[in-house]
């Protein structure tokens, strides 16, 4: 199962009690550990390159994005961070692929539903809602001033649009990666979770 959520809609939260209720892994911190290992470079290295934190290379790419710029111009700095985050997100690929042939489990971000999109079984799920929404979402739970929240669910939003276009050349929320999308700024965790859980039997029934 994939889990794609942007900033302000509860993923880790719903993901983990999703994979706790079906009794499978929980795949989030653990793929950059294990891209690490694979790569034999540190963690921090693996993180840094990770779509779930924002990338450096998104970053770069939606400051580029933004400023009109063609993509044929890049500097050669930001030409060689492109090479570097291929090779990670080769691996956090493969990582993702030899889960879901081995353990199966839950697995939040990283396009997932693009990685396992031929994946017979898998069900794909998109957790949305309104920026307002999501705002209010992450000031109930971080107490924090409104306007750097809205700042940063914004530059969140910003950096996955430009992961998602210049790796995979889809918007992140297409619909029509999901088998279920479901608006997290309106029904609470334990709703969401039992949405998912329902439809991921019925997938599993190979019901369509």
């Amino acid at each position: 199962m994939t889990i794609s959520a942007p900033y302000g809609c509860n993923g880790p939260v719903v993901g983990q009690a999703v994979a706790e209720q079906l009794d499978v892994p929980f795949l989030d911190r653990l793929i950059p550990v294990e891209v690490a290992k694979a790569l034999a470079v540190p963690v921090s290295d693996a993180v840094a390159h990770d779509e779930r934190q924002a990338s450096r290379v998104g970053r770069i790419l939606a400051a580029l994005a933004a400023s009109g710029l063609p993509w044929a111009g890049l500097p050669e700095e930001v030409g060689n961070a492109g090479s570097s985050e291929d090779v990670f997100l080769a691996e956090s690929e493969r990582v993702i692929r030899e889960a879901a042939r081995t353990t199966g489990g839950v697995i939040l971000g990283r396009a997932g539903a693009i990685v396992l999109r031929d994946h017979p079984h898998a069900l794909h799920v998109d957790l949305r809602g309104s920026l307002d929404r999501r705002v209010r979402q992450v000031l109930t739970l971080s107490g924090r001033d409104e306007s750097d929240v809205r700042a940063l669910v914004k530059d969140n939003d910003h950096n996955r649009r430009a992961y998602f276009r210049h790796f995979y050349r889809v918007e992140p929320d297409d619909p029509s990666l999901f088998h279920l999308v479901i608006d997290a700024t309106v029904l609470d965790v334990e709703v969401c979770t039992e949405l998912i859980i329902a439809a991921a039997r019925a997938r599993s029934r190979g019901q369509p």
